[in-house]
């Protein structure tokens, strides 16, 4: 027997339509007050794990909910708004939906598991308690400490499956990374794009491979050490497919996003949108044993009550952690410069564990491009790249020229520690918001790319790679998008070309909806056994290894830490206990104040050690134009 509920506070009357379940037996209301209201052919989706019966109808009929018995669901004592009906025979692979008042259509389930028929077909009954865990005595690993890799499942591989990404964690085992960050799995319309368009944010995309196979991926990584870490979306839905506002007040329109309604968490209802959302975040740490989430532009959640639904998220997720003996975390990524967003409760703060620091990425990638753009303006300067690594946020109530305002606040680097803040030289935005895709390695020299690497996994941030980062991959990441709407998809790919127009970025900008644009962003696994991708490749493993093996790298102690730089001459030097990180990044020899007893790593091998210096200007390491070294 399977319970189904649904929350539609605004309908009269409401219906469970069920297909054939997996056994290809029929269905059957076991409650007396719940009546067949309608019947036509029972239908099985012929999807993975269904061996349903019904054939019939075929596949695209089932999807539309074609031929579903229909059961009359009673409202639920004490949880208004909140509808039952208990099915006999509707287990694990039955497909079914929502009839609301009697309308002719069925509604997938806002809560769905599993959409095998994509983001607009009905539902299918999943239970979580069938898949067999191998990873019982994982207890997680922490985020402090630990080296990040962020990867899209979809171009991760030529099959663009998680089965398929499986097959390449041993290559992430190698690189030394500690845990692996997905980009959104959440059901999304069409098979190809980036994911923050999900619609059903409770079932993993199909054509990934479904729930069982992100299933099937953590288990594997964990049995590798390896922790996961999921990309959410909570800000907004996408356009296609959003079923959402046919059962209640999920969106408001007292707020606006730029891409639509906000989700709404503080207006009427909003005390069940935000258990919703507070529900699904377990969910995926609970029965998929993710290790982490990763909360998409939280500045775009508008929320005024007096306790802000991250708090609520945080908070529910320190509950868990109790209760499963297991490292959990939670990382935003957010626009607003507040270090309120990982500062403990006790202080007035959200208790996030960690935030996405674009200003460092800003500050990193314009002082090795020259890149002084758009929301590049202010950034360029050693000046800036130094205060980003000692002050975490280079707009910190500062004027922020693109914004044409103030912008951010102060972090307390004597009370905050570094690995609450994520640093990284490229990510999916930064390569795949740009006009045609061009990662930094189609920029900037090999010597630029190991001083950007150096500094980032050598900072007292938490250090993230983005896919195929390690080995400076000649294939671009696009935007790309599959949307069976022509208008829909004709609207994105104008509306990006304008975009960029405005910026001054004259490139031809691909086509979002065009099927060679996803082609071209898939990544080429034959480029890390070849020059010069080979070399790159070795220096982050190399990088990586030096932060696993020196305390000093992972000291979080922002106030521990010092940098000088001459704007000038373009170089560069961080102190880090023992250790210190010397960077030029000018064309021709420099020699700053460094002295140490060893070289022990270098990007160059003209690298000079002179320990017999006073450690006076001009005296002790040698450093030829756009080089690195870490001197002991």
């Amino acid at each position: 027997m399977t319970t189904f509920e649904v929350w539609a506070p605004d309908a009269d009357r409401v219906q469970v339509a069920i297909g054939a379940n997996e056994t290809g037996g029929g269905t059957g209301a076991t409650d007396s007050s719940v009546e067949v209201v309608a019947s036509g052919e029972v239908a099985g989706g012929g999807g993975a794990g269904s061996g349903g019966g019904g054939a019939a109808l075929g596949a695209d009929a089932v999807r539309r909910g074609e031929g579903l018995e229909r059961h009359a669901m009673r409202p639920v004592p004490g949880k208004p708004g909140y509808w039952t009906a208990d099915i006999a025979d509707a287990g694990h692979g039955t497909d079914y939906g929502f009839v609301l008042d009697d309308a002719d259509e069925v509604l997938p389930d806002p809560r769905s598991l599993w959409q095998p028929y994509g983001a607009h077909g009905v539902s299918r009954v999943y239970e979580h308690d069938r898949f067999s865990w191998t990873d019982q005595g994982w207890r997680g690993r922490p985020l402090r400490g630990s080296v990040l890799y962020e990867l899209h499942v979809g171009t991760f591989t030529s099959e663009g499956t998680l089965d398929a990404a499986i097959g390449k964690l041993d290559h992430l085992v190698s690189l030394g990374v500690d845990a692996v960050e997905l980009m959104p799995m959440a059901s999304f319309p069409g098979k190809q794009g980036w994911g923050y368009d999900g619609v059903h944010l409770w079932a993993v995309h199909e054509p990934y491979g479904g729930p069982d196979a992100l299933k099937r991926f953590v288990d594997a990584a964990h049995g590798r050490g390896l922790a996961v870490v999921l990309d959410v979306v909570y800000n907004h839905l996408g356009p296609s497919g959003n079923r959402l506002t046919s059962y209640g007040p999920y969106f408001t329109d007292f707020y606006a996003t730029p891409w639509g309604d906000a989700v709404n968490f503080d207006r009427a209802g909003a005390d069940e949108v935000r258990a919703f959302v507070v529900g699904n975040a377990l969910m995926w740490l609970r029965d998929h044993h993710i290790d982490g989430l990763r909360l998409d532009a939280v500045h775009a959640i508008a929320d005024d009550q007096a306790v802000h639904i991250l708090e609520e998220l945080a908070i529910a997720v320190d509950g868990l952690r109790a209760s499963l003996g297991r490292e959990l975390f939670l990382i935003a990524e957010s626009d607003l410069n507040d270090p309120r967003l990982v500062s403990a409760r006790e202080a007035g703060g959200y208790g996030l564990d960690a935030q996405w620091n674009d200003d460092f990425h800003h500050a990193l990638h314009a002082a090795l491009t020259g890149e002084t753009q758009g929301y590049y303006a202010d950034f360029g300067s050693m000046e800036t790249l130094a205060k980003a690594l000692t002050r975490v946020f280079v707009h910190d109530g500062t004027w922020s020229t693109f914004r044409e305002r103030h912008h951010g606040r102060p972090v307390d680097v004597d009370r905050i520690p570094g690995h609450r803040f994520l640093a990284y030289l490229q990510d999916h935005d930064q390569v795949g918001n740009r006009a045609t895709g061009d990662r930094i390695s189609a920029t900037v020299p090999a010597g630029l790319l190991k001083i950007g690497a150096a500094l980032v996994l050598t900072s007292p941030f938490t250090p993230m790679v983005f896919m195929g980062e390690e080995w400076a991959a000649g294939t671009p990441w696009c935007y790309f998008t599959d949307h069976a709407e022509p208008e829909l998809g004709r609207a994105i790919s104008e509306g990006r070309r304008r975009e960029f127009g405005r910026h001054g970025w004259a490139d031809e900008v691909p086509d979002p909806q065009a099927v060679d644009t996803y082609r071209r962003s898939i990544l080429d696994w034959a480029e890390p056994g070849k020059p010069p991708h080979r070399e790159m490749l070795e220096w982050h493993r190399s990088l990586i290894a030096l932060r696993h093996t020196w305390p000093d790298l992972t000291d979080p102690r922002l106030a521990e830490m010092s940098v000088t730089y001459d704007e000038e001459a373009r170089w560069l030097v961080v102190r880090r206990g023992r250790l210190t990180v010397a960077a030029n990044l000018g064309t021709g020899a420099a020699r700053p104040p460094v002295t140490g007893t060893r070289v022990i790593l270098a990007s160059d091998p003209a690298v000079h050690l002179d320990r017999s210096g006073s450690g006076a200007a001009g005296a002790g390491l040698t450093l030829p134009g756009t080089s690195v070294a870490i001197v002991a």
